[in-house]
């Protein structure tokens, strides 16, 4: 499955880009698969999601749990925890 990323704030930073397009093994099957996969592609990636339970992610631009499937999904974002103000 082909899949577009979106990556916010510093989790784009330490990613070092804000999107792309990657081809998802067929034995991922959840948004926490994906960021599991993600975090052993390369340094920036562990660093992004070092603490993978304080990342927030959408699917499709509807924010979802890691357990969500990603069966069907164009795009998913990750972003940091969001504050008020």
């Amino acid at each position: 499955m082909r899949l577009r990323l979106v990556y916010f704030a510093w989790v784009r930073e330490r990613i070092g880009k804000a999107e792309e397009e990657i081809n998802v093994p067929d034995h991922i099957k959840t948004v926490g698969d994906l960021i599991a996969h993600l975090t052993a592609l390369d340094e920036g990636y562990a660093a992004a999601f070092e603490v993978p339970q304080v990342i927030r992610a959408a699917i499709n631009e509807e924010l979802v749990e890691h357990d969500e499937p990603i069966a069907g999904a164009r795009e998913v974002a990750f972003f940091p925890p969001m504050t008020g103000g």
